[in-house]
């Protein structure tokens, strides 16, 4: 029987975007483009970089744990008590790509910071879906 305080939800959102994984792949790693779509940043594509994504309402503490170009990048998130990973996973599909962001770690007791995040993640993918609109 798991313990209660040990058991965590997770955020996760999923779309197909007709877009392929390389174009997204960049939009999820270029600080650039990151910044347009979620918040300004000093990211690295590398296994243990540590950066953070910066706020007006503060700072995210985050650290790279899996690159695997146009597959999977995950890294920490930490931010207000709230210890989570962040995993991205690109499947290419017929019209594109099928982008799945699970956000994971959320206790209990912290529920606010789920809805937050459940909230805050559909914006980001709708911004994030503009970028790649026009990005190159």
């Amino acid at each position: 029987m798991n313990e209660p305080a040990t058991e965590t939800r997770s955020v996760v959102v999923e779309r197909e975007i007709p877009f392929p994984p390389e174009k997204i792949w960049r939009a999820l790693t270029e600080p650039h483009l990151i910044e347009e779509w979620l918040m300004k940043n000093d990211f690295k594509p590398a296994v243990d970089h540590r950066f953070n994504l910066r706020g007006d309402w503060g700072a995210v503490d985050c650290q790279v744990l899996t690159v695997e170009p146009h597959k999977t990048l995950s890294y920490t998130w930490e931010a207000l008590g709230l210890e989570s990973v962040v995993t991205w996973t690109l499947t290419p599909t017929s019209t594109g790509t099928h982008l799945r962001m699970e956000q994971r770690g959320f206790r209990a007791d912290q529920q606010q910071a789920y809805q937050g995040a459940k909230f805050g993640w559909q914006r980001f993918f709708a911004n994030l879906e503009q970028v790649l609109a026009r990005a190159d």
